[in-house]
């Protein structure tokens, strides 16, 4: 079992420290949230909160989540980065994949690329993007990226994107693991379809089974349940040795884990210092013990 530390809407100056103690202390990785604005005025609803709303995102900081990723690569030289998730169909795939392999291979692949369809509309229009045909351009955006940071020449011809033969460089000399985020039927088939994981984005205990027993459905639908997976998860279950074991015998890869309420609309108040001895302490009465 692997542990990702989750941090977010937090003071900026905070996350190179807490990057370098995330590695000191054992964890495998980090989370990077990536949100591009956040309009005046919006009627989309966001589909991991109780009531929709999305106000806990008002005056937070959101670093741009690749630059704070290549920020917290160059002061750690183990610890993975993972997007939670990069709002990938808003972007240019091209301009992605460019900016992906540049990370991967700058911190000795380093980086798996969580991805994910924004449920803002506001995201899509500010970015010239439409928001019709959404799922089609997350697809053809991964097979893209995943294309284009394999290294030689590649190019697609598909129903939104037109890529002649291109190629970039540099690459990184392994593949970049695409770990697909979203519950829904459409993002659970995605990721057991194109993806190389997926990334719960947190549930009680019944609705994580319900949706592993979908992906798993899914994967054995597409032929993709022999390939290596991985399967990132936000439960209550991380925070003790046996809960994360019964995560583990679930098929579970990864644990994200935070120490605060990111949903609260309150400013984050926690000192540093704070956050770094609520990360050793969990290091050693957790992730020391089950690994």
């Amino acid at each position: 079992m692997r542990f990702t530390f989750a941090e977010a809407m937090t003071d900026p100056e905070f996350y190179l420290p807490l990057a370098q103690a995330a590695e000191r202390t054992g964890f495998h990785s980090m989370t990077v949230a990536d949100s591009i604005c956040y309009p005046a005025e919006s009627d989309s609803v966001y589909p991991y909160t109780a009531t929709g709303g999305r106000e806990f995102l008002e005056n937070k900081a959101f670093p741009e989540a690749l630059i704070l990723t290549a920020a917290m690569g160059a002061v750690t030289s183990t610890l993975r980065f993972t997007p939670f998730v990069l709002k990938l169909p808003v972007r240019p795939p091209v301009l992605v994949a460019k900016q992906a392999a540049t990370l991967a291979h700058m911190t000795g692949n380093r980086l798996a690329l969580g991805v994910g369809v924004s449920p803002w509309r506001e995201d899509f229009e500010v970015m010239g993007v439409p928001f019709e045909r959404r799922g089609q351009r997350m697809n053809e955006a991964i097979d893209i990226v995943r294309g284009l940071t394999a290294g030689g020449y590649f190019e697609y011809h598909g129903e939104i994107y037109d890529v002649p033969s291109i190629k970039i460089n540099p690459v990184p000399t392994q593949p970049i693991p695409i770990l697909v985020g979203g519950h829904s039927d459409a993002a659970l088939r995605r990721a057991a379809v194109r993806g190389d994981g997926w990334m719960h984005a947190g549930s009680e205990g019944d609705e994580l089974d319900r949706l592993l027993d979908r992906l798993h459905k899914f994967r054995a639908e597409a032929g993709t349940g022999d390939r290596p997976f991985e399967i990132h998860v936000i439960s209550p279950d991380a925070y003790t040795v046996d809960g994360a074991r019964r995560l583990e015998d679930k098929g579970v890869t990864d644990v994200v884990v935070g120490f605060r309420n990111s949903y609260s609309e309150a400013l984050d108040t926690e000192t540093l210092a704070t956050k770094v001895d609520r990360m050793e302490k969990f290091a050693e009465s957790v992730v020391a013990k089950v690994n």
